[in-house]
């Protein structure tokens, strides 16, 4: 079969099988859609970027970032769920950090690729 967008004699089957084989299944793409959904939202993002230097509580990521204890327990219980943070008890306070490396890379990575000169 001749490929449509090069003009080649053949589709280039060799490269589509390699690829084929090399894909993630389609639960792994699901959930990676899901993980960049939860990062896709400016709020998690301040969130996820105050915790990278270390726990805080509510009332303080409250203060950082001007929001109510509400809000930032509500974008707090999104980030839990999908993994992204976690929490350590200490008494009567629940502080939260990131769940591990990866996020702080992840963060990172992204800050790096956007602010990077042509």
């Amino acid at each position: 079969m001749k490929c449509p967008n090069c003009g080649g004699d053949e589709l280039h089957l060799e490269r589509i099988n390699t690829t084929k084989a090399n894909m993630p299944s389609e639960n792994i793409i699901l959930e990676l859609a899901d993980f960049y959904k939860v990062m896709g939202d400016g709020t998690r993002i301040k969130l996820l970027s105050a915790l990278e230097n270390g726990p805080l509580c509510v009332s303080d990521l409250s203060c950082c970032l001007n929001m109510t204890l509400s809000a930032v327990s509500h974008q707090l219980k999104t980030l839990k769920m999908a993994k992204l943070v976690k929490t350590n008890k200490v008494g009567k306070v629940v502080y939260y950090e990131l769940d591990d490396d990866h996020i702080k890379k992840i963060l990172d990575m992204g800050l790096e690729h956007i602010t990077e000169k042509d």
